[in-house]
């Protein structure tokens, strides 16, 4: 008897979101749109150059929004993690139990350091472009996993951005081995355009064990493909997965799958502030959905509705009450 939806595994980060300039971007040589590691100090300047900043905080993450979107809809998400006893990991774990998340004890969460935080510069467009200081998640390693919990879930959700460290990508491998033993079925976000570009032949590696679902936007799986003809990507990414999930953009989103599915979800058309957190929120919701009893079509379409909102504000989360009130008028 499984216990838990989904078991992710990703960084927790503390987001602070700032409203900034194309034109401060090229001043100050931020590659616009694409995640971008750098240090505590490196991000502390970055921050002091941006006039009236008055950054928006809040906890954050890839996979940690995702499983927030999950468990506020009414999931049983489980998140394994790593932070610090100090401000921002506090702040963290606090949101987690207001948001009813299921972790280990605090041996398997808390270690030495800081905890990491992410600078999200906001463009008029609202393209996002992140300078993260992974802190102490940068140690993120297969110690910080409770199997036993593992085993107890329907779906193990991997976050790309753990591709940049040797011993999250070995702790990745380790826990897909157990899921295939255990029947435990692997999914997997590539997080950011930047992974597939520089990490590339990391995910080759994970995915040398076709997964179950995997998640993307179109622009990352024709990177990863190297195929710019949109059919010809598809067919090449279902050599990865059982089922892909293609998010794009203002155009909707599509499911398809080696059982035969092509799924068109159509778009929802918003006035974009800010798009950080849209594809862990779609994602979150559709593995809500696909847990829960929705069909492949329903569950694309709440995500798309909840992705499309959270874009009109500030900030990778909804709101719970925002998030209930979405899912009441689509059941």
């Amino acid at each position: 008897m499984k216990k838990f939806d989904v078991f992710g595994m990703g960084n927790a980060l503390v987001d602070c979101v700032c409203l900034v300039s194309d034109a401060f971007l090229k001043e100050n040589n931020i590659e616009k749109g694409l995640m971008t590691l750098v240090d505590d100090k490196k991000q502390k300047s970055i921050i002091e150059k941006i006039k009236n900043s008055n950054p928006f905080i809040q906890s954050g993450g890839s996979v940690p929004n995702s499983i927030y979107t999950l468990s506020n809809l009414g999931g049983s998400g489980y998140l394994s993690f790593l932070i610090s006893d100090d401000t921002y990991g506090n702040l963290y774990l606090d949101d987690i139990k207001k948001s009813g998340i299921n972790t280990a004890d605090k041996n398997f969460f808390l270690g030495d350091g800081m905890t990491g935080s992410c600078l999200v510069l906001t463009t008029p467009d609202a393209e996002r472009t992140m300078n993260t200081s992974l802190g102490v998640s940068s140690n993120y390693s297969v110690k910080n996993i409770n199997f036993d919990d593992l085993k107890l879930s329907k779906y193990l959700y991997i976050e790309g951005y753990l591709v940049t460290s040797d011993i999250a990508v070995d702790a990745i491998k380790k826990s897909i081995s157990f899921c295939k033993e255990n029947d435990v079925k692997v999914s997997l976000t590539f997080s950011d355009l930047s992974m597939v570009k520089y990490f590339k032949d990391k995910f080759y590696n994970i995915l040398d064990y076709k997964i179950d679902l995997l998640f993307c936007n179109k622009e990352e799986a024709e990177n990863f493909t190297e195929e710019n003809d949109f059919k010809k990507c598809c067919r090449k990414m279902l050599e990865l997965s059982e089922m892909v999930v293609i998010t794009k953009g203002d155009q909707g989103s599509l499911i398809i799958s080696n059982s035969g599915e092509n799924i068109e979800i159509e778009p929802n058309n918003v006035n974009a502030l800010d798009t950080v957190g849209a594809g862990d929120t779609y994602a979150g919701a559709f593995l809500y959905g696909l847990n829960n009893g929705l069909s492949l079509k329903k569950s694309g379409e709440l995500a798309s509705s909840l992705s499309s909102k959270v874009v009109t504000k500030l900030g990778p989360r909804l709101d719970k009450n925002i998030i209930e009130s979405i899912k009441q008028s689509m059941t």
